[in-house]
């Protein structure tokens, strides 16, 4: 996760002590000295919508075996236990699980920050008060266009209206919200609407997410955006949050899952001859260090399986059934595991030489597997030329 807003502007929110603290990237097992990786947790695979590129092949029908509560408390003691400073409730769908709201609480008295990722459509004014009352830390929407853009890409009709229901009702309350919208090829034109619509509705939050070609995603393989098409994408994003800046709109703007981000903001800072700030972003993004999959970021399915992130589940370290989390994380008998703590030398390809490494960690590895077979092989979906990268 790369913040613009930190990087332009050295602008701090929640998330950054997580991502720009000294020594960050010099971790093997957590996000920073003295706490664990923010951990997402899937804990239901049972969705009421049906998106097109959704990792967790979701549905709208019962799952057996998911954690019960009392596992999932368990499992959010030994988190506790690990300094894992948030996790993340994601699904399919959370808001589905009857007890989400007593175990998010739970994590809350913990001291692990309770955030939720949610298509929307559940949030009542009464759901929205109660979120915000137990202490749910930040409450992100999915969105990938605007009204039929995204309702074609939900599989549901109604869900776009339904979600920004769900939007509204969190800003009535106070309950911080942001969108998370995936970019692609149908849909990265809509950037500037996006944009306009955080503004209207008073949104103060916004994550890019790049496509990652994994669950019913596999099948978007040609659907993502080319190399001149992310980085018009990117230069769209830059402008806009550059544009919010100027005009005194508090709006945090952060991109997902490609790391080239952070080098292509950098190198096109310099070029245009801001060094000052240019040195700022470099100082950030080597301070961060790239992708931490397997290292300041985890994923624990609705099985309770342990992956290195939501969309490598079919790399699997253990079960918080079996062992504590935190006995599984530091774990390092998995190649996968140990590989990605210390990836740079098991590199392959352009990653291998490229002279921004540091700052990259490598990018998403599931994309190169799902394009070559090959965990260790360069991300496909860097959009840096060669001789940016030389």
């Amino acid at each position: 996760m790369i913040s613009l807003t930190k990087l332009l502007f050295a602008k701090n929110y929640f998330g950054d002590s997580l991502r720009y603290t000294k020594n960050s990237n010099r971790m093997t097992s957590g996000a920073a000295e003295g706490i664990g990786p923010v951990v997402v947790w899937n804990s239901t695979r049972t969705c009421n919508l049906k998106c097109r590129h959704c990792y967790m092949n979701s549905d709208a029908k019962i799952y057996r075996d998911e954690l019960t509560t009392d596992e999932a408390k368990k499992f959010i003691d030994d988190l506790s236990a690990f300094k894992v400073p948030v996790l993340l409730f994601s699904g399919g769908e959370p808001l589905m699980r009857k007890d989400f709201f007593e175990l998010a609480e739970y994590a809350a008295a913990k001291n692990v920050r309770p955030t939720l990722s949610t298509n929307g459509t559940l949030i009542t004014r009464a759901v929205a008060e109660k979120i915000k009352n137990i202490g749910v830390g930040y409450v992100g929407i999915s969105l990938d266009g605007i009204a039929d853009v995204n309702d074609k890409f939900r599989g549901v009709e109604g869900a776009f209206k339904r979600a920004m229901d769900g939007i509204k009702n969190c800003v009535a309350v106070g309950q911080r919200v942001g969108l998370r919208f995936t970019i692609n090829r149908h849909n990265f034109m809509e950037l500037d609407k996006i944009f306009d619509f955080i503004e209207f509705e008073k949104i103060n939050r916004v994550c890019f997410y790049h496509l990652v070609y994994s669950g019913r995603g596999s099948n978007m393989i040609d659907e993502d955006l080319t190399p001149i098409e992310s980085r018009q994408a990117m230069d769209k994003i830059i402008e806009r949050t550059k544009d919010f800046e100027r005009r005194g709109l508090e709006k945090e703007i952060l991109t997902v899952d490609n790391h080239c981000d952070g080098v292509y903001v950098y190198l096109k800072t310099l070029s245009e001859g801001d060094v000052e700030t240019a040195a700022q972003i470099k100082k950030f993004i080597s301070m961060n260090g790239g992708n931490r999959s397997g290292i300041a970021f985890g994923e624990v399915d609705h099985l309770g399986y342990v992956h290195p992130d939501q969309f490598t589940q079919h790399h699997t370290f253990g079960n918080v059934r079996e062992k504590s989390f935190g006995e599984i994380w530091t774990d390092t008998s998995n190649k996968i595991l140990a590989g990605l703590k210390n990836r740079k030398p098991l590199l392959i390809g352009r990653c291998a030489t490229c002279k921004f490494l540091d700052c990259c960690n490598g990018n998403f590895r599931t994309r190169a597997e799902a394009v070559t077979g090959n965990f260790w092989t360069s991300d496909p979906a860097c959009y840096l030329t060669d001789e940016e990268i030389r």
